[in-house]
């Protein structure tokens, strides 16, 4: 069996999840972590496959540490629009903190200008959502980015006449 088809953008939200768990996990703040990943996580080591050891070897450290630093310079706002836009019986706290850590990274992401339309990034983050999880939580993390995309971005959910 080959190789995987590469993804560097992917693999960039695949990392930045991980960066963001941990940040949240070891109360480490946005540089340390970014640094940490760049320096142990991200790249292949020689000789190996790649995705050993929590490796994420396709990851481009530009757009890893930018969705970083947004999610974490604008953690209280994105929470509590991911508060708003979650169901009322499941407050932010509830969630998984994987799936929270990848609705944060989803919505800093949302948040930046010049990226991918919107229906890129829910798409995206959708996939990265089903490589962590197998039960409902890809379904409710697609259903949470599109609202808040919705929000953020309304001129790409205008209907063209």
């Amino acid at each position: 069996m080959g190789r995987p088809a590469r993804r560097p953008r992917t693999a960039s939200r695949v990392a930045a999840v991980q960066a963001l768990f941990q940040s949240e996990q070891a109360q480490d703040n946005a540089e340390t972590v970014i640094d940490q990943f760049v320096r142990h996580r991200l790249g292949e080591l020689p000789g190996t496959g790649g995705f050993e050891d929590g490796r994420v070897p396709d990851a481009e450290v530009p757009l890893f540490a930018r969705i970083v630093r947004a999610a974490v310079a604008q953690q209280d706002t994105i929470d509590g629009m991911l508060a708003d836009a979650l169901p009322a019986d499941w407050p932010l706290a509830r969630i998984d903190p994987v799936l929270r850590a990848l609705m944060r990274a989803g919505a800093a992401e949302l948040t930046m200008t010049g990226g991918p339309p919107a229906k890129v990034v829910i798409n995206e983050y959708l996939d990265v959502a089903k490589g962590f999880f197998t039960g409902a939580e890809p379904g409710l993390a697609n259903a949470v980015l599109d609202r808040l995309a919705r929000l953020l971005r309304p001129d790409e959910f205008a209907s063209k006449q």
